[in-house]
């Protein structure tokens, strides 16, 4: 069996790579068991010198890891030099901070002394998209290994050289033998790493489908799972909004990576006052978004990264279209070599149709027309979905009381949602099961130990 390093913006086939064989495997899992015993020996100390030596790797080899990203995924490369800096961030934020989150913390009890202790678990297995190669893997790996857990990666099929590429840089700043390794598996061999003892929990991001088998897989076994899922975030705008602002930020949210970002705003809901002006305002600024070669500068849209996701975006829309969707832009499928789809809007569309309901993973925005602001909240919580949101108003104090009753594991006010290493962040209801990133993304997978020591007399 064998994986593909195929460019989105061609459709060119460069390399290809065989799965690993069963010794293999066996090989890396085992090198990985006995480093767990000796990675947590070390102090927090050791472990952020090797953090911040993959930070300094990460910086120095930034234009290459970005054209990877961009030949084998098709993200923009001025993108992607922005997402290799935020991995190196990530590095320097957890070594930093590693020995203020692990410290003990005393506890007043009748023991003579109680103390929390935050322990590694030992061996994880993290499951990556392809849509962010690098900060998706990053993310999970500083804190996992800051915390003194080792870590094996199964990165999508369609992205093994940055996965390779991740491993790379890893040993170039010298982290010991099996504290770390990139697995070139299959799907049945993946699901039988879940089941091996040596696994203590597994990360994964990903689609919602797959994220319930490895939920499922992960229970039957009795592993901790951290799961982000899909999302279909709403958009807020009421009628106080900066409207200029807010289309801007709009045309970011929705079109960057290709609209191939799970916290991507999806569903845009639009007070009646200001629907007609905003759709107008982001109708005219999503048309100038012109596909081109990734590389340049100059191109406004990738390509999507793969034939059958752009195939199913399609089928999508054509869909809520029949359900009685208006297009108001794009909503074709390109001509011409690679996977690219045209910056499209929907307009009028209402639950029950698949571009409310359903994640659209790509670049096509769905608008939502709402009476008032309380009839925008119930449209904005209308969904099995609970990753991010935001909402735009003048008023701020408004703004808060909004975002406090978003049904989302985050909510901006007056700004694009994203993720920022100090800050938690994961989803509620379909979108996943527990938390990245901050203090809590490290703790997720420690043990945290109760001591209870008495002094006997």
């Amino acid at each position: 069996m064998s994986m593909e390093s195929r460019n989105p913006a061609t459709g060119i086939v460069s390399e290809v790579f065989d799965h690993l064989t069963a010794d293999q495997l066996e090989a890396k899992l085992a090198e990985a068991a006995q480093a767990a015993s000796i990675w947590r020996g070390y102090s927090v100390e050791q472990r952020a010198g090797y953090l911040q030596r993959i930070a300094q790797g990460l910086r120095s080899n930034r234009v290459h890891l970005a054209g990877l990203m961009t030949e084998e995924m098709g993200k923009l490369q001025r993108e992607g030099l922005g997402e290799v800096e935020k991995c190196a961030q990530a590095c320097d934020y957890y070594a930093e901070q590693a020995a203020m989150i692990l410290a003990d913390q005393r506890v007043e009890t009748a023991a003579s002394k109680s103390l929390i202790s935050f322990e590694p678990l030992g061996t994880l297995l993290s499951v990556m998209p392809w849509n962010f190669p690098l900060w998706q893997v990053f993310r999970f790996l500083a804190p996992t290994l800051m915390a003194g857990n080792t870590a094996l990666l199964k990165h999508a099929p369609n992205v093994p050289r940055c996965a390779l590429a991740i491993e790379a840089v890893l040993r170039e700043a010298g982290l010991p033998v099996g504290v770390f390794a990139t697995l070139l598996i299959s799907v049945e061999q993946t699901e039988a790493l879940i089941a091996d003892d040596r696994i203590q929990g597994v990360a994964f991001t990903g689609s919602e489908k797959t994220g319930r088998r490895i939920a499922t897989l992960a229970g039957q076994n009795l592993k901790k799972a951290v799961l982000e899922l899909g999302g279909s975030d709403p958009f807020v705008v009421l009628e106080d909004a900066d409207l200029d602002q807010a289309v801007e930020v709009a045309l970011r949210s929705r079109f960057s990576n290709a609209g191939q970002i799970c916290i991507a705003a999806k569903r845009f809901i639009l007070v009646e006052a200001i629907a007609d002006a905003f759709v107008e305002r982001l109708q005219s600024r999503a048309a100038s978004l012109l596909p081109g070669d990734p590389k340049a500068q100059s191109t406004g849209m990738a390509p999507m990264a793969r034939e059958d996701l752009r195939a199913g975006l399609h089928a999508q829309v054509q869909a809520s279209i029949y359900q009685g969707a208006r297009p108001v832009l794009g909503c074709e499928l390109s001509s011409g070599p690679g996977y690219f789809y045209p910056a499209s809007i929907l307009d009028h569309v209402q639950p029950g149709m698949t571009a409310f309901d359903e994640e659209l993973f790509g670049p096509v925005a769905a608008i939502v027309r709402a009476t008032d602001a309380t009839d925008a909240l119930r449209l904005a919580n209308a969904t099995r979905f609970g990753l991010g949101a935001s909402v735009w108003t003048a008023d701020t104090e408004r703004g808060e009381a909004f975002a406090r009753r978003v049904e989302a594991g985050c909510c901006f006010v007056n700004a694009q949602v994203g993720s920022d290493v100090r800050l938690p962040f994961g989803g509620i209801k379909a979108s996943g099961l527990g938390r990245e990133l901050s203090s809590y993304g490290m703790l997720e997978f420690c043990n945290i130990k109760t001591l209870w020591i008495d002094s006997g007399s």
